[in-house]
């Protein structure tokens, strides 16, 4: 493994086998990443599952007819009132004279408290589970998508390893930075789509018109809408890449962008409809990130296309002086001749 890793160079020329084996070797350590990873988020999935259910928690309304949360505030309601009158008769209990009156006061109040026991206590907002084996399956799939989102730097990394030998130096100097800022770009748009983007869209959607409806959340198609929206909102924050790769290497002219803004908000509106929660507040939440970054994305590339005229104005400059201090000089002596 050593050898079919080690540093290869623009110049080095591979075998084919050569290649293949690098190749192989990069995938079986993403592998081994992926699933030491997923393991480890198996072993906490608890932890995982409790981010995931956090956003579903923050957003029920006091007026949800939920029938879960309905009874869960019945159930507090009751346990209340039990402790209330619990501690009325233990007081009533404490002011009586005849030992019978106070005894049965007291065993009035023992059985209110060991009845409030019984109640349940409020417990976060969580997904309801149908199949006998959806616990454990719907587990195994939000593990494997947290292992993938932790191993996906080293991922990167090996493809990053694999594919940058065949550019050439200038190619690397357009390609190394674009690349070492998809990672950090696609954590932040799942940051983002975590705290900005995913309670308003489950607030809207989940307290949407509840008067009708009985709402439960089925885990299955609640893990899947958050991981494909934390998704979405990750490759969405990959549009700098995308446009200062093309500016760069001469697709598109910084001028061209400036001018077609018109046509960036209507495709951005399209791909806002297509990804998931088609619903006014989330569309929206997602349109406006993507054109903060397409316009930052502009600016980027402007400041660079500056940048690339003034380092060409420079080395011209050097290189006129450079002819004019070898042009031929007129020999002193002739000067000389002349006098």
């Amino acid at each position: 493994m050593a050898t079919a890793l080690r540093h290869v160079g623009h110049e080095d020329r591979l075998s084919l086998v050569e290649h293949l084996t690098e190749l192989r070797v990069r995938i079986v350590v993403s592998l081994v990443a992926f699933v030491a990873a997923t393991g480890l988020c198996m072993w906490q999935n608890h932890t995982v599952l409790k981010i995931l259910n956090h956003p579903l928690d923050q957003t029920v309304d006091h007026r949800n007819q939920d029938p879960l949360v309905q009874s869960a505030r019945y159930d507090q309601a009751v346990k209340a009132y039990i402790l209330s009158q619990t501690v009325l008769y233990r007081r009533l209990a404490l002011n009586q004279d005849d030992p019978a009156t106070k005894s049965a006061l007291n065993d009035v109040a023992a059985k209110g408290a060991r009845a409030a026991a019984l109640a349940p206590e409020v417990r976060a907002r969580r997904p309801v589970t149908l199949g006998v084996g959806e616990p454990f399956m719907e587990t195994l799939k939000v593990s494997a998508y947290a292992g993938l989102l932790l191993s996906l730097p080293l991922i990167l990394y090996q493809i990053y390893a694999f594919v940058l030998p065949a550019f050439s130096p200038r190619e690397r100097q357009i390609a190394l930075p674009a690349m070492l800022g998809v990672p950090f770009l696609f954590i932040g748009g799942v940051v983002f789509g975590y705290f900005m983007v995913l309670p308003p869209a489950i607030r809207f959607l989940q307290n949407f018109n509840t008067d009708s409806f009985d709402v439960l959340i089925q885990a299955q198609p609640y893990y899947k809408f958050v991981i494909m929206l934390l998704a979405a909102m990750g490759l969405l924050f990959q549009i700098p890449v995308g446009i200062l790769a093309l500016t760069r290497v001469g697709i598109v002219t910084t001028r061209q962008l400036s001018k077609n803004r018109r046509y960036a908000v209507l495709v951005i509106a399209i791909i806002a409809m297509v990804l998931p929660g088609q619903d006014p507040v989330t569309m929206t939440l997602m349109m406006v990130p993507m054109y903060v970054l397409f316009e930052g994305s502009i600016l980027i590339s402007w400041l660079m296309d500056r940048r690339e005229r003034r380092r060409a104005a420079a080395e011209e400059e050097s290189a006129d002086a450079g002819d004019e201090d070898q042009s031929p000089r007129e020999p002193e002596y002739a000067t000389l001749d002349q006098d």
